[in-house]
């Protein structure tokens, strides 16, 4: 098998998730072998476990707590250059690697790198929903225009087409602490605004790699359910459009994040 040392899958362990282990599995399947850590700041004997059964190195954040902070802590862990967080509940398709580093060894000069995805719904991966197809649309320009600053933030403002747990980041422009801390639901869409204005690419390759899990006790549903969510989106929005224009879009969101619902 090949393989490629200078990535670090860092899988990010929350509580006892019945999915953590099927995760691990698929990133073990990978056609390409990297590294493989996780990290949690709410340890158990469940993540232990399954850290000692995978033999895979167990970080415990002891300090800041947050999604955000979670993930920049276990992003400073990993010692290599190009960094993949790994929720806990999705799944890699075992050339979701071997496409990236394809692509990187390709173009360097990228501060992202991600793929398009499917959705899993009770166990099952699932048809490409109405709103996949719109982001594939809205993602559809960074296949040339990859370094513009004016197309990237132009592709960000209806919202945030590209999928967080398929993004690899790249630690010598990032630095250890990529991802953006005040918002709670958006902070993957913030951080990506903030990486448009760098002068690297977003390195987009439109296969369907990975799949994100859809559930009840995933932490999206749980901020979508107390309208958190709804919050963000439409301040996200007001950083890009007059405000009347920012509510309109937001009509359309609405109904985009009814796919998110059990």
């Amino acid at each position: 098998m090949k393989e490629y040392k200078n990535h670090t899958f860092v899988v990010t362990a929350y509580k006892e998730s019945k999915y953590l282990e099927e995760c691990i599995k698929s990133l073990l399947s990978q056609t390409v072998k990297s590294n493989i850590i996780m990290s949690t700041s709410t340890p158990n004997e469940f993540i232990s476990n399954l850290s000692k059964k995978y033999d895979i190195a167990l970080f415990v954040n002891d300090g800041e707590k947050g999604i955000g902070q979670d993930w920049n802590y276990g992003i400073s862990k990993a010692e290599t250059d190009y960094v993949t967080v790994a929720h806990q509940d999705d799944i890699y398709k075992p050339q979701y690697l071997e496409e990236i580093v394809n692509n990187l060894e390709k173009e360097k000069d990228f501060v992202i790198a991600f793929t398009d995805y499917r959705e899993i719904k009770n166990g099952e991966e699932i048809p490409l929903t109405k709103n996949l197809r719109i982001k594939k649309v809205l993602l559809s320009p960074l296949r040339i225009f990859k370094k513009s600053k004016f197309i990237k933030r132009r592709v960000l403002s209806f919202g945030s087409p590209i999928c967080c747990p398929s993004v690899t980041v790249n630690k010598k422009i990032t630095g250890e602490n990529p991802y953006k801390t005040e918002l709670k639901c958006d902070l993957d869409w913030d951080t990506w605004d903030k990486m448009a204005k760098y002068k690297a690419n977003f390195l987009y390759i439109p296969k369907e790699l990975m799949c994100h899990r859809i559930h009840e006790e995933s932490e999206t549903s749980n901020l979508i359910e107390n309208n958190i969510r709804l919050e963000e989106d439409l301040l996200m929005l007001n950083r890009y459009w007059p405000s009347p224009i920012a509510k309109f879009i937001m009509k359309f969101y609405k109904k985009a994040v009814k796919t998110n619902e059990m």
